[in-house]
């Protein structure tokens, strides 16, 4: 019955709080490499890992084939990457990773919407 109600959300929220969860999870998995020690390190892997629990539910959870969210998901990842990165680590996109990213979108967009005839 969970399932089902959330499988009724829009593929597109679902692939949102997947990646959002996702790169949360990397982030504060990061942060608990680099950044601390004793107790508070096993708290941010425990977190960090329920956070990336959390990803493969939701992702899993679009009633769709995965290759066919594929595109949008990769292109989604990206820029949700960028926002976390900068929020959490306070990083600005360079040059390379806009014009990159410009790619990873479009080519995000041509993997889930060009129909070939």
């Amino acid at each position: 019955m969970v399932r089902e109600l959330l499988q009724s959300i829009p593929v597109a929220i679902l692939l949102l709080i997947a990646t959002v969860l996702e790169v949360s999870g990397d982030a504060v998995v990061r942060v608990a490499i680099y950044d601390h020690g004793g107790p508070a390190r096993l708290g941010l892997f425990l977190a960090g890992g329920v956070l990336l629990l959390g990803y493969g539910t939701f992702v899993n959870l679009a009633p769709l084939e995965f290759g066919q969210v594929v595109g949008l998901y990769i292109a989604t990842l990206f820029v949700v990457w960028q926002v976390i990165n900068f929020m959490a680590f306070r990083v600005v996109p360079t040059a390379p990773i806009i014009v990159g990213g410009v790619l990873i979108v479009a080519g995000g967009a041509i993997v889930s919407f060009y129909k070939a005839n």
